[in-house]
């Protein structure tokens, strides 16, 4: 496995909880205003533009003022109304960007526009998925320097996954876990949040047993997130600002509390608007660099 240092490159994700120093976001532009028909752009409800626009610039300050560097998607001319949720299309390995392959014909092209940012940011992209293999980048945790899990699903297939494993084996991965999804649960992350170094909250009716017995055997204890805010409110989908601090969606009391009891600070943010497309915190985030644990 290579080894974080002082002379590293600023990319690179060594876990999903340590400490996050830069992140790539697409702020929603005029694509999602052309949106006429909600289940076509795969949203639950339309936007209101100005408001999504509004939340998601209280995200980046959120970021921001946590001393995470943000950098945007500039190529945006062929923007489509899911590019802000840019997690899907791509994930960030110790060594570069795994560039996903969308299965969805509304989504395809997504992962080419962010591509070319990250290249002029300097981030190496390692693999690309090939042939008949379809994956997206939220499919995939990095857990620790020696474990992660690839979901495999509706967005990710067995091809796909195959890829994935195989490079995070080359790189020094010691054990990489296959997690087989529900067919509600579009991306790992909707079943599972790292939220500390030893800490997980686990949705456990859309992912395998598999998930909850790895994490048990490597000292992890595990919240279970009430069914009613994560199908309600997507309160698994947050992110790790460092060990021990997440940015959760609000309006998610009951799962608040049980973070909470187990010594987790939570930030909540109001981004109500932007979850009418199918997604929350975590799906808006791309990851360029976080630390090791």
């Amino acid at each position: 496995m290579i080894q974080k240092g002082i002379d590293m490159p600023s990319f690179g994700s060594f876990s999903e909880c340590g400490k996050l120093r830069s992140v790539l976001l697409h702020r929603p532009g005029p694509e999602i205003e052309l949106v006429k028909e909600a289940r076509q752009a795969l949203w639950l409800d339309l936007l209101n533009a100005e408001k999504a626009r509004e939340q998601h610039d209280m995200l980046v300050e959120m970021c921001r003022s946590h001393g995470i560097v943000v950098s945007y998607v500039e190529d945006t001319m062929h923007a489509t109304p899911n590019l802000y949720f840019i997690r899907d299309t791509f994930a960030m390995t110790p060594v570069g960007a795994i560039l996903s392959r969308p299965s969805l014909k509304a989504r395809v092209g997504e992962e080419h526009i962010v591509a070319r940012t990250l290249i002029r940011l300097g981030v190496p992209i390692v693999l690309s998925i090939q042939e008949s293999g379809t994956f997206e980048g939220a499919d995939l945790m990095i857990i620790n320097e020696d474990l992660a899990f690839v979901g495999q699903g509706g967005r990710t297939n067995a091809t796909g996954a195959h890829q994935v494993e195989k490079l995070l084996k080359e790189i020094g991965f010691c054990k990489v876990v296959r997690v087989s999804l529900s067919d509600d649960c579009m991306h790992l992350d909707c079943a599972l949040s790292i939220v500390d170094r030893d800490l997980a909250l686990i949705y456990s009716k859309r992912i395998s047993c598999i998930v909850w017995e790895t994490l048990q055997r490597h000292g992890f204890r595990i919240i279970e997130a009430p069914k009613t805010e994560v199908d309600a409110g997507m309160s698994i989908n947050m992110i790790a600002l460092e060990p021990g601090l997440v940015v959760m969606p609000a309006s998610n009391p009951i799962t608040k509390k049980l973070l909470q009891d187990d010594g987790v600070t939570c930030l909540e943010i109001d981004i109500s608007e932007l979850m009418k497309g199918a997604g929350a915190v975590h799906c808006m985030i791309g990851i360029i660099q976080r630390d090791a644990l």
